[in-house]
């Protein structure tokens, strides 16, 4: 099992109860179509299962990663990352970068200077099944495991 896991909030912000709204906004998730970057921890993992009815998470593949920092990861201004700003944080490129990140060695959020959310489009060619039913069942919502690689790349 990856130490990596991506969150993407799914469905909007209306009628979503207090509590739930609350551990959306702990986990990141205010907006539709937002994805995090999350440590596999048991606690992350119940705050994960509490507001599946609104999100969707899996392992994110390496490629996967690479691909949603170059296209998607922000600097604090809404820059790019570039390859200068890596150098002033100890990293020579991205792929580095991904790495350091699946290994564990550094949190996403700590770095400084970067935007710890990523702002991704609706997925191209539309979403598979309802956004209203769990992935098991034939729909979008809850845990995925390694599928949500396919999600994250239709929605870069």
């Amino acid at each position: 099992m990856s130490q990596l896991l991506v969150a993407i909030r799914i469905r909007g912000r209306v009628g979503v109860p207090p509590d739930k709204k609350y551990t959306l906004d702990l986990l990141r998730l205010r907006r539709k179509h937002i994805a995090v970057l999350l440590k596999n921890t048991p606690e992350i993992l119940g705050m994960l299962n509490k507001v599946s009815d609104y999100i969707t998470w899996g392992e994110i593949s390496r490629e996967a990663l690479i691909e949603l920092l170059k296209k998607r990861g922000r600097t604090v201004g809404d820059k790019p990352i570039t390859e200068e700003f890596l150098k002033a944080r100890g990293f020579n490129s991205i792929e580095e970068l991904a790495d350091a990140l699946l290994e564990r060695k550094i949190a996403y959020k700590d770095i400084p200077g970067i935007k710890p959310v990523f702002r991704l489009t609706p997925p191209s060619g539309g979403f598979k099944g309802t956004i209203k039913k769990h992935y098991k069942m034939g729909g979008e919502l809850g845990y995925r495991g390694e599928a949500i690689n396919e999600l994250v790349k239709k929605m870069i």
